[in-house]
């Protein structure tokens, strides 16, 4: 009896959640109408790989909350540091020159684990802001070289970049922009290599150099004396996990350079060892003069960004005098804490090492596996971030309606088992935790063969 006294009063405790929940609590990204039919999920606990939802069910996160908890959930010496800084100094701002130990120490990180030209740290509470934070910075760059009419800013079809005005206008996501009258005047974009989708006849070769000479003819019809800044995702995780090939990159920076453009490379995702790197866009030869890092900087545990500003740049930008800009908790205490213990625990564990040579081959290697599967059309990826693209039609590569809900069908199926992955279009996104086992990667990869199996029994009628 006092077991079932304690399930009820669990039970009741839980309702309450969920009604406080639907009553007063505005989603992101969430259907309204479907929360109202199904109700929220609720999350209570989580601890390395694993969250533990409402009534105790334990389901397997293969997308790292948001891409972001790299060091994997509920670690006692994260906590042990929060409260530390907590006790020490709970928080001053960085307003008029005021630091703090763990805000300085962070930003002459930063300046350590990228390249050698990137020395400066703008410290904000997400990406969105340290994307916003470098459009603005760019705006006064220019302004301050004599050319403020080059405000106009160029981006990429299914880019993410954020969900501030700014940023959602860069992103290259219609369904974001019908929803507020976006994108605002001075943003454009250019073709993803989205191949898979979008490549027709071309080899993915020529069709990665066909867009980014689209840049060309954008300044060919913009002006150069307009355009001041080029902003591009190392990998487009959110649109499935897409990659652009070197010749791509070296075309793209080209003409940038050719035109006096400005490049920001958004590393939200893809940073702190996602790909096996601190930071990945070296590695594909891109020289940027600004980098967006967030997420895995302090894998989640507090909300942080950082935008970082090339040296030829920020001497520019000291020349303007007061910076007018900035945020309550930039450069907070607790979460720069935090984030220095991140970056010790992914130095000290080797975790990034082993994303890059062990981890990270054996899970692409795996997931490979799916590739025959009548609903897959390709599995694309490198280090702990995959995309497996769903298909109608291989012959063709036709893709399914989105309408039509196939991605999130599977996806669905796979959380009925246990395992958290993203729909994303018509593409599955993984990026676990960078201390996901072999064998949690063996029970994924069976799952999503069961879940698209009987997907695909359901579209075809069981043929």
């Amino acid at each position: 009896m006092a077991q079932d006294s304690a399930a009820d009063t669990r039970q009741h405790q839980l309702n309450l959640i969920k009604q406080a929940d639907l009553t007063h609590h505005l989603h992101p990204f969430t259907d309204d109408n479907a929360l109202k039919q199904h109700g929220p999920l609720v999350v209570t606990a989580a601890k390395g790989t694993r969250l533990f939802v409402e009534t105790g069910i334990q389901l397997l996160d293969m997308v790292a909350g948001l891409g972001c908890v790299n060091i994997g959930y509920g670690r006692e010496d994260m906590a042990e540091r929060a409260a530390q800084v907590v006790g020490e100094l709970s928080f001053y701002h960085t307003f008029q020159g005021a630091t703090n130990p763990y805000t300085a120490v962070l930003a002459k990180k930063l300046s350590e684990m990228t390249p050698g030209h990137l020395n400066k740290s703008f410290f904000t509470n997400s990406g969105s802001e340290a994307n916003e934070t470098i459009v603005k910075l760019a705006r006064a760059y220019w302004r301050l070289k004599g050319k403020p009419e080059k405000v106009q800013v160029v981006a990429r079809e299914y880019a993410y970049h954020g969900s501030t005005l700014m940023t959602a206008s860069l992103n290259g996501l219609p369904a974001m922009h019908q929803a507020y009258g976006l994108p605002l005047d001075g943003v454009h974009h250019i073709p993803s290599t989205a191949w898979y989708r979008n490549g027709g006849d071309q080899s993915p070769e020529d069709f990665a150099l066909t867009c980014a000479r689209a840049l060309e003819s954008k300044v060919e019809r913009i002006g150069a004396d307009r355009i001041g800044l080029l902003f591009v995702e190392p990998v487009q995780v959110g649109a499935g996990v897409v990659f652009s090939s070197p010749a791509y990159w070296a075309e793209l920076q080209r003409i940038a350079k050719a035109h006096d453009i400005l490049i920001a490379v958004d590393e939200t995702v893809t940073g702190f060892g996602r790909m096996g790197e601190w930071v990945y866009h070296p590695k594909l030869g891109i020289e940027a003069d600004f980098v967006c890092l967030a997420k895995g900087m302090s894998s989640g545990y507090q909300p942080v960004g950082a935008a970082m500003v090339a040296d030829h740049v920020a001497e520019v930008l000291a020349e303007g005098g007061v910076t007018q800009h900035g945020f309550t908790t930039s450069g907070h205490p607790v979460v720069a804490g935090l984030c220095l213990k991140n970056i010790e625990i992914l130095a000290q564990e080797y975790l990034l090492d082993t994303v890059r040579e062990s981890l990270g081959p054996r899970f692409q290697d795996r997931l490979q596996s799916l590739a025959d599967h009548p609903l897959v059309g390709e599995v694309r990826g490198e280090g702990l971030a995959a995309g497996i693209e769903l298909v109608a039609d291989k012959a063709t590569r036709r893709q399914y309606p989105l309408d039509q809900g196939v991605c999130g069908q599977v996806s669905n199926a796979a959380l009925m088992q246990g395992v958290v992955v993203r729909p994303v279009g018509n593409a599955l996104v993984l990026c676990p935790p960078l201390v996901v086992n072999d064998a949690e990667i063996e029970h994924t990869v069976s799952v999503l063969e069961s879940a698209l199996d009987e997907v695909h029994g359901r579209l075809t009628g069981g043929d």
